[in-house]
């Protein structure tokens, strides 16, 4: 009976290998799996960029015009007051935000448009991740 009682858990060392062999994994692996998060979001941001886009185009198709600035990216979603042949469904569901959790950024005077994501910062400029995402550039 002795003898079972002193083989029950785990030794010292056995625990100690075990913290090391995690520690190992977290070490090779959470550098890959860290760095692919930027890359993701800049990727979904390009996404949604070419998603307004194709939404403004068939907003112009029925329309004759891009929402302007003032009317923004809301008149994908609501009649603004100037568009006649409005579809009833919309052209969005509802409006998307950037993968930083900022509103996209919309430009208009009508007849040419900008779509822009701030990056990760949310701030005009930047580089690497605060890099902006232009529809003129994407």
């Amino acid at each position: 009976m002795k003898r079972l009682r002193d083989r029950a858990g785990f030794t010292l060392i056995e625990i100690m290998v075990v913290v090391f062999i995690l520690g190992l994994l977290v070490t090779l692996v959470a550098p890959k799996i860290i760095g692919r998060t930027d890359e993701a979001r800049r990727t979904k941001a390009l996404a949604d960029v070419k998603g307004i886009e194709e939404a403004l185009h068939l907003f112009k198709l029925d329309n004759g015009y891009y929402p302007t600035t003032a009317e923004g990216l809301q008149a994908l979603v609501q009649r603004p007051a100037n568009a006649k042949n409005y579809n009833p469904d919309g052209y969005l569901d509802r409006l998307p935000i950037d993968p930083w959790g900022n509103p996209y950024a919309y430009f208009s005077d009508g007849q040419e448009y900008i779509v822009k994501s701030y990056g990760a910062d949310g701030q005009e400029g930047g580089e690497g991740k605060n890099a902006d995402i232009d529809s003129r550039n994407s």
